[in-house]
């Protein structure tokens, strides 16, 4: 995906369509100007043209250049955030414990039992888009002594209160979460805070005692909390596929996190965010909601394909991703212990066949003498 190397070519290749684009060229201060009238200033041009040409080439054959993006205001939520939760005219309304502060929307405080969110009042008819959130997660609790996290929503529904993340259970549409407390102490292996996906059709519960492991389509560990520097995260959809990356080292890079193909999610739904605690506590912070429109080419056969209009969200092959996540949780400590109780049982058959082979040596020894 994009990372540092990527991001410096992406500006490279911009520097020179901008440069091809132009009409006007001031020519560099160098030796070579010096000469410019003799033979070698032409043989420089036309490789300068023909490295131009390449590098445009390049950028233009690139995936993330087969799209254009545009900041999308009316579905963005960003300093100075005027008239967020105090004007009908905003574009955003808040709940529950949600205030606006001059430095970020905080949908909790670092308080217990407290629940709040900030949704968009108007429908996204968007059919390929990408979510940039700056989030911040801080509060006094040590490891594991915080909660409960974070969510990300482009649902049906909106401005519904519940248990997951501050939202409603069983909603339609797409949650981003970012879990901060385990609840499934034995799966030891995985690490919090934890971002993970999950698609909900209207009768789809988010499973609390098990961090949303049955229905989640994937997911990556981020330590998000406490940084002093800014965290963000990706959340992309185009062509059904669905994108997140997370960037919280404070490295200006993405980092993947899951990247998932055949999901299906209709036009007219609702973004938003939402955030919970209960006996433990944080501070949940958004600091901006950037949604990008994509326009993105696609083939005939790809428009044909994408023809049929979608009504319910859901996800290709769910059950094979399923049956991965399974074979992913025979990991750490189940690995460990298979491979012990295997040894042990290699051992046990060598003993046996040792004792076997003892008794039948000495009853031939004594049929021999």
């Amino acid at each position: 995906m994009r990372g540092k190397l990527t991001i410096q070519w992406d500006e490279f290749c911009s520097t020179m369509a901008a440069a091809s684009s132009s009409n006007h060229y001031r020519e560099p201060k160098s030796q070579f100007s010096l000469i410019s009238r003799g033979k070698i200033m032409p043989l420089i041009s036309h490789w300068t043209f023909a490295f131009l040409i390449l590098t445009a080439s390049r950028c233009f054959a690139d995936d993330d250049h087969e799209m254009e993006e545009f900041l999308k205001r009316e579905y963005s939520l960003s300093k100075p955030y005027q008239g967020v939760g105090s004007s009908g005219s905003s574009h955003w309304e808040l709940m529950g414990d949600a205030m606006v502060t001059t430095e970020q929307v905080r949908l909790t405080p670092d308080m217990q039992s407290r629940q709040g969110a900030v949704w968009s009042r108007i429908p996204c008819h968007l059919k390929d888009w990408e979510m940039q959130v700056h989030f911040k997660i801080h509060g006094q609790g040590k490891k594991n002594l915080n909660g409960d996290g974070l969510a990300i929503w482009y649902t049906k529904e909106r401005m519904q209160k519940g248990p997951v993340f501050g939202n409603m259970d069983n909603f339609t549409g797409l949650g981003v979460f970012v879990d901060t407390y385990p609840n499934e102490e034995k799966h030891l292996e995985r690490i919090f805070p934890f971002v993970l996906a999950m698609v909900g059709n209207g009768t789809i519960s988010y499973d609390h005692e098990r961090d949303g492991r049955p229905t989640e389509l994937g997911g990556c560990n981020a330590m998000v909390r406490n940084l002093k520097h800014d965290t963000f995260l990706f959340i992309r959809y185009v062509r059904r596929r669905l994108t997140v990356m997370i960037d919280i080292d404070g490295q200006h890079e993405w980092r993947d996190c899951l990247d998932i193909p055949g999901v299906r999610l209709p036009q007219g739904y609702y973004f938003g965010a939402s955030a919970i605690t209960g006996d433990l506590s944080d501070n949940h912070d958004i600091i901006s909601l950037k949604l990008y429109q994509l326009t993105v080419f696609r083939s005939q056969k790809e428009e044909e394909e994408e023809e049929e209009e979608i009504t319910i969200p859901s996800v290709d092959n769910m059950d094979l991703l399923r049956l991965g996540e399974s074979d992913e949780g025979m990991s750490g400590i189940a690995i460990f212990f298979t491979v012990l109780f295997s040894m042990l049982g290699c051992i046990f058959l060598i003993v046996i066949g040792l004792v076997v082979y003892s008794h039948w040596n000495e009853s031939r020894r004594k049929r021999f003498y």
